[in-house]
């Protein structure tokens, strides 16, 4: 696998972290656009601008992206980065003006860290001024940074995780993967072992959710969602697109159990950014293995935070 999502030409990646209250924000730039969609599966989904991007609306390309954690506070972020890509002249021109395009969607990380301080204007404007070319950040940073996974015991029984990312090459196609774990059930890696899960109160020791879920008659847990941004230099338009969010969202099939729930917001965009001319299927395979390997590396170089033990310190 590659670096990850920065692989792609013309994408930017930017975090704002605020450890101490464990949230944050990560901005996808794309200044010049790119054509862009989005799958929603979970049922607690904060989201922003997702209803222009679904196949035959007026707008063909955005500018950026905003993953963001303070739950619906955290959409606050996307004003900053707005007004930075309106300061560079980047958006829809309308009017004499332009209009940035930056859909968002945000996860729930109130009751980590202090869940007065949320993602602000400021924040989002600062995860813009860091964004670059270079590899992405990883672990508990940007959005990722009061990411959890194995909640089913409760916040204090859960495991670190953060943000990871991934890519696949062949030939000249690209196709990568940024995703942000803050999901209700476990981590697995690409082999089916459990990487991370919930740690029972009494033992100490990770346990699966799926089973935990079949014995206990609790199993409400809110507070997740897994965020994640898909991004290839295939040229697709908005409807094909939209078949490579379905299939990426597989690779959360494989890689986090269970997924998609009540309890959880799982949100994926996709973004076109380039020419080469490819198939559908094999994109969205690609980015489903993408998506996989960039929900384990969320796991592996996450950091403890808040009393919350990551992966390498267990």
């Amino acid at each position: 696998m590659g670096n990850g999502l920065t692989d792609i030409k013309g994408v930017k990646v930017g975090v704002a972290s605020k450890p101490e209250a464990a949230t944050g924000v990560t901005v996808v730039l794309v200044e010049e656009g790119a054509r862009a969609a989005v799958e929603v599966r979970g049922s607690a989904p904060g989201t922003r601008e997702t209803d222009l991007l679904k196949p035959g609306q007026l707008i063909e390309e955005i500018q950026g992206l905003v993953l963001a954690g303070g739950s619906a506070f955290g959409l606050d972020a996307v004003t900053g980065v707005m007004r930075y890509l309106e300061e560079r002249n980047h958006g829809f021109p309308v009017g004499g003006f332009v209009v940035p395009i930056v859909p968002a969607a945000v996860l729930f990380d109130l009751l980590i860290g202090d869940g007065r301080i949320r993602p602000e204007a400021e924040m989002g404007y600062q995860a813009c001024l860091a964004a670059s070319t270079d590899p992405v950040v990883e672990g508990s940073a940007g959005a990722g940074s009061g990411a959890t996974v194995g909640k089913i015991y409760g916040i204090q029984n859960s495991v670190k995780s953060g943000q990871g990312s991934a890519s696949l090459v062949k030939d000249e196609l690209i196709v990568s993967a940024l995703m942000v774990v803050n999901a209700f059930g476990d981590i697995f890696n690409q082999a089916g072992d459990l990487l991370a899960g919930p740690r029972n109160p009494e033992t100490g020791f990770m346990e699966r959710t799926a089973d935990l879920m079949i014995k206990m008659s609790e199993i409400g847990v809110p507070g997740n969602t897994t965020l994640g941004v898909v991004a290839t230099n295939a040229a697709f338009d908005s409807a094909a697109l939209t078949k490579v969010c379905q299939l990426a969202h597989n690779g959360l099939a494989r890689s986090i159990w269970p997924v998609h729930t009540m309890f959880d917001g799982d949100t994926i965009f996709a973004l076109s950014k380039g020419n080469i001319k490819a198939d559908v299927n094999l994109v969205g395979l690609m980015a489903a293995e993408a998506v996989a390997g960039a929900v384990e590396r969320a796991a592996l170089m996450a950091t403890s935070l808040c009393g919350v033990p990551a992966l390498k310190d267990l």
